[in-house]
């Protein structure tokens, strides 16, 4: 291969160029088809997780729930109940981290699913509100152990020209959990007796099992097999699903050889265990403030206080009739699926940074809208202004969607090298989920005591995260994975297949990347540096 300066040419634009024995239409192609069903079922992580985040919200509505459970406890054990998913996730996350990395992301994934399939059967036939905690706090390990290789797994096999929409769309799948969930608890309005709250709860396996099958399908990660020394089945899976079987093509020859180097260059470069390394560069270091900072907006942005406790605020302004909760539920659901889809597409087109700061920005003003319109509300009871405080819940969450929901784990896992990749995701989601927790015990409390003047902690909290992203928050777009190593580390982080393949590029010569995939070896890489 011929070597020289760094070229010019980001990875997209040389994923874009380079032949590639795939057909244009991915359902046309039977690689691509199969390797997109098996991640659009990987998806189902999301997806349940979407189902219980909603779940909650849903089966407050229902009488039958209040009796059996709500009305037994107070309000701090009531945040205590819709906390304990998180509860569960903290103890869980830092494992599930270590067995995706160890074991790999479809053992890991195996695990979580079979136990939140398991957990829920078990929730359904609970009786008591205490044993109904017992069963939130396992889901949650269970939701730990198929959040952290999820979106790694379907990221990693995704084909390099669909990685940025894969990426941005995996969290997006969070809302159809949520209106599928909201669809059974206005279901179970018309059901009598317990099975009126029992049965959107069994509905939790549903998204489980259908990644049950997936996991049939989809391969195991190439970068954690050939992590692992599996050089020649990580090729095999990259022939298979990105070129139809050809290990000559050149863009599998392009991208096995840049995974391989990227892989042997943090191994080569450090001996450290895989936490000491965040500490060990500026460019790791900045990662790691990212990933941290990520998991408290999405949780401190003012979303929590309305996807769990949506009843209560909608009561706040005069909508009590469980029906019409539920069918605003279900439509707010409905929304947020939509525009958390559009931010995804608009991710790739215009960038993770213009979309973050719009999104932050947009929410900042809706919630200020809303804090006046709740003020106002609670010294006149107009209607008019209920109404006005409704809309405006759609509004402020149609700039999360665009940017937080699709972001919220597009932006740490592409940010991330290998090696970091599910620690920092462990990192990530502690935070979300501890962020959380705390956000979901103080929602209760502090409403009841200060009622709507509680927005305010929310408004300054979107302040500071608008300052947070516009100083610390890189743009990626247009990037590979390997690639955006440059953008924390320097121009040293460039890859000598992204530098051959670029010089290749702009002279044409094509060719020259087709043929063995060939290595550059950890040694010679030293010797070269």
């Amino acid at each position: 291969m011929v070597s020289g300066p760094a070229g010019s040419s980001k990875g997209d634009e040389i994923y874009k160029t380079l032949p590639n024995n795939c057909h244009p239409s991915w359902y046309r192609d039977p690689g691509l088809r199969r390797l997109n069903i098996g991640i659009l079922l990987v998806f189902s992580s999301a997806t349940a997780n979407g189902f219980d985040g909603s779940l909650m919200n849903g089966l407050l509505t229902i009488p039958a729930f209040k009796v059996d459970l709500v009305d037994r406890v107070n309000t701090s054990i009531l945040g205590l109940i819709i906390a304990a998913i998180s509860i569960g996730g903290l103890i869980a996350l830092i494992p599930a981290g270590y067995v995706s990395d160890k074991w790999g992301r479809k053992v890991c994934l195996a695990v979580g699913t079979s136990l939140m399939i398991a957990t829920s059967v078990v929730q359904a036939f609970t009786t008591g509100p205490w044993a109904f905690l017992a069963t939130k706090i396992v889901l949650g390990v269970g939701i730990a152990f198929i959040l952290i290789p999820a979106p790694a797994l379907a990221t990693e096999t995704a084909h390099p020209r669909n990685r940025g929409m894969v990426t941005a769309c995996f969290q997006t799948a969070f809302y159809w959990g949520a209106i599928v969930s909201a669809i059974a608890t206005l279901g179970g309005l018309y059901i009598k007796g317990s099975w009126s709250w029992r049965m959107p709860v069994l509905m939790q396996i549903l998204f489980p099992a259908l990644q049950t099958i997936g996991l049939f399908i989809i391969p195991e990660s190439p970068r954690f097999l050939i992590a692992k020394g599996q050089k020649e089945k990580a090729l095999d899976v990259l022939a298979r699903f990105h070129a139809n079987g050809d290990k000559t093509d050149a863009l599998v020859v392009y991208e096995y050889s840049e995974i391989c180097e990227a892989i042997e260059r943090e191994a080569a470069f450090s001996s450290d265990s895989t936490w000491k390394l965040f500490l060990s560069t500026p460019g790791n270091r900045h990662r790691l403030l990212i990933c941290f900072l990520v998991g408290i907006m999405i949780q401190w942005a003012g979303n929590g206080i309305v996807s769990y406790y949506l009843a209560p605020i909608l009561a706040s302004v005069g909508v009590t009739d469980p029906i019409s909760q539920a069918l605003i539920n279900l439509g707010l659901q409905v929304w947020n699926a939509i525009l958390a889809l559009v931010g995804a597409t608009a991710a790739e087109r215009y960038g993770r940074r213009p979309l973050w700061l719009t999104s932050a920005t947009g929410m900042l003003v809706a919630f200020t809208i809303i804090t006046a319109l709740s003020a106002t509300y609670a010294k006149n009871g107009s209607k008019v202004v209920g109404g006005a405080v409704i809309a405006m819940l759609f509004i402020f969450f149609g700039f999360y969607d665009i940017a937080f929901t699709p972001l919220s784990f597009a932006y740490p896992i592409e940010i991330l090298p290998y090696r970091l990749r599910s620690r920092g995701m462990s990192i990530t989601l502690t935070t979300i989920f501890a962020a959380g927790m705390l956000n979901q015990y103080l929602n209760p409390v502090a409403l009841a005591a200060i009622a709507w003047r509680y927005y305010f902690v929310y408004i300054g909290c979107l302040i500071s995260f608008i300052a947070i992203i516009w100083f610390l928050f890189p743009e990626t777009k247009g990037r590979s994975l390997e690639e955006i190593a440059e953008v924390f580390d320097g121009p040293a982080a460039e890859t000598e297949a992204h530098r051959n393949a670029s010089i290749a590029l702009s002279v044409g010569d094509l060719e020259d990347l087709k043929g063995d995939a060939g290595v550059v070896g950890a040694s010679e890489f030293r010797e070269k540096v």
